[in-house]
């Protein structure tokens, strides 16, 4: 099993309270939901107005599959031009089989 891992920080321009940057993750973690299915939350950052972090995970059984789901949820983040994009953040992690004691 392979499962991927990624994060991305973003900046939120023009937020002055944490509705307007709830409302922003919002819609920016809705539309990845819609697109990829991924799990997804906002994992850093939960009281500034400006700045958040969204972590997500994909799983799969090849990892070149996986790298190339987190690379398109990193893209269409970066496509809605809801936030700017400050960095990005992958790893991919190898599980052996789990059906063995």
């Amino acid at each position: 099993m392979i499962v991927g891992i990624g994060a991305i920080t973003i900046r939120l321009h023009g937020c002055s309270n944490l509705i307007a940057k709830r409302k922003i993750l919002k819609s920016l973690i809705g539309r990845i939901r819609s697109h990829f299915n991924p799990s997804i939350a906002e994992i850093n950052f939960n009281d500034y107005y400006q700045k958040a972090e969204v972590g997500f995970a994909a799983i799969g059984n090849d990892t070149r599959l996986v790298n190339a789901i987190i690379d398109k949820v990193f893209n269409f983040a970066d496509q809605t031009g809801l936030a700017e994009i400050l960095d990005t953040h992958m790893e991919i992690i190898h599980i052996t089989d789990l059906s063995k004691p």
